[in-house]
């Protein structure tokens, strides 16, 4: 197969966005001879802030000497970018190869795998054939099910947080979903948990001592936090400063999540020196979070399509830009709570333009907009993504395009269709 054969056949293995279990990725990786058995892996999950911390974590590791795999999900602009090692995509050669070797054992199989369990077992096979020394594993949805945790060899398991999202799945309550996520917990191995939630940290607790895990939570916070648009800078380490390229006001918490991590790591005997840290935070790219894609006028995107991301973008909006009204670029799922979601960006809103996500479960622009309007907000029914950018580029004011990491490719593509036209 050819690099657009080899993606046109992993995006058609199943119509199942999420199938419980893990007896297919178990059967598919016996067959593939378990790739996943000759690595160790840090294993995370979370409701946010879980791919923040895992390229932090990965670009560190890899300043500090360490061949480190890194998978997350979904991809931003192209597949190649869901499986990487040393920051590096994986070729569309090996893609090709893998995959075709990875075919001839799902297509065999009765109760064929999914989409996320096939690259997944491609992701294993890949990391196993380039010999890395350690794998940044992100989940893909929830934990206890997901594809995987199918891993046995793990260093350290990470639940960054915990709330309510993707809740025909994982749980109604938090506390449900908690559980999903801490099924990623394994015998003796240790836990981090990065969020401050009593009850939930009691149910982590609960499972780390019956696994017979040492439960660790952050140990060291950032200070004296300064926000510019091009990078932010906070202090750590006896008030030393320590910059982070990324942007967002929840990217310094991630950033300490990551430092108390790396302690985890060394005391079990990886060396990994303040200077690798600072490196790696320092030339960290991660796009879609709070991320500057266009300069005259001001142009933001994040990812914040549920409550508690749509929270966070609110509050980086307000740290970066202070008192200034922005214009926001949005849509949403009529799954989510998107009167909450509504009334959040309207503390921060001068004018919203509302677009149709490209999804059967979207609301429309239309019922999105009237909630802006019936709030007092004022808000128009956008003729999609280039129509609302072509709107918001005629004023000077800044805008906040929030909306799914799917999002993101059409609206730098829209951005770069107007540039070409005006020039």
């Amino acid at each position: 197969m050819n690099y657009s054969q080899t993606l046109n056949y992993i995006h058609s293995v199943s119509n199942f966005f999420c199938k419980p279990g893990l007896e297919r990725i178990s059967c598919l990786c016996k067959k593939l001879g378990n790739p996943q058995d000759k690595l160790k892996f840090i294993h995370v999950a979370g409701t946010n802030g879980k791919g923040s911390f895992c390229v932090m974590l990965s670009n560190i590791l890899t300043d500090a000497g360490y061949k480190t795999g890194l998978y997350t999900s979904p991809y931003i602009l192209n597949f190649n970018e869901r499986i990487q090692i040393d920051g590096k995509k994986i070729p569309n050669d090996a893609l090709c190869s893998i995959t075709d070797k990875v075919r001839q054992y799902a297509d065999e199989m009765e109760d064929k795998p999914t989409e996320f369990e096939l690259i997944t077992a491609i992701a294993f096979e890949y990391f196993a054939q380039s010999g890395c020394d350690i794998v940044v594993l992100e989940c893909g949805l929830g934990g206890r099910f997901d594809a995987t945790n199918v891993i046995t060899n793990t260093v350290l398991s990470v639940i960054t947080s915990v709330s309510l999202d993707h809740t025909a799945f994982l749980g109604k309550t938090v506390i449900e979903i908690a559980k999903e996520k801490a099924g990623i917990i394994k015998g003796g191995v240790p836990c981090l948990y990065c969020q401050q939630n009593d009850e939930i940290k009691a149910l982590i607790e609960a499972v780390c001592k019956e696994q017979g895990s040492l439960l660790h939570t952050p140990t060291k916070t950032a200070e004296n936090i300064r926000y510019s648009v091009d990078k932010t800078v906070f202090d750590c380490f006896d008030k030393k400063e320590i910059i982070l390229s990324l942007l967002g006001c929840y990217q310094p918490t991630n950033a300490v999540n990551v430092l108390t991590a790396i302690e985890i790591l060394n005391s079990m005997g990886y060396c990994i020196s303040e200077q690798n840290i600072r490196n790696g935070l320092k030339t960290c790219v991660w796009h879609a979070r709070f991320e500057v894609i266009n300069n005259d006028p001001l142009i933001i995107f994040d990812g914040g399509h549920n409550e508690e991301g749509v929270t966070a973008a609110v509050e980086s909006a307000k740290q970066y830009l202070g008192n200034t009204k922005v214009n926001i670029i949005t849509g949403v799922m009529k799954d989510k709570d998107y009167n909450f979601i509504a009334k959040k960006i309207g503390e921060i809103a001068n004018k919203v333009f509302c677009i149709t996500p490209d999804n059967p479960r979207s609301l429309s622009a239309k019922e999105f907009s009237d909630v802006f309007n019936g709030m007092g907000v004022e808000a128009y029914d956008s003729e999609g993504v280039l129509n609302a950018l072509q709107s918001v580029l005629n004023e000077d004011t800044p805008t906040l395009c929030l909306g799914s990491l799917y999002m993101y490719k059409e609206v730098t593509d829209s951005l770069n269709k107007i540039r070409h036209s005006v020039i």
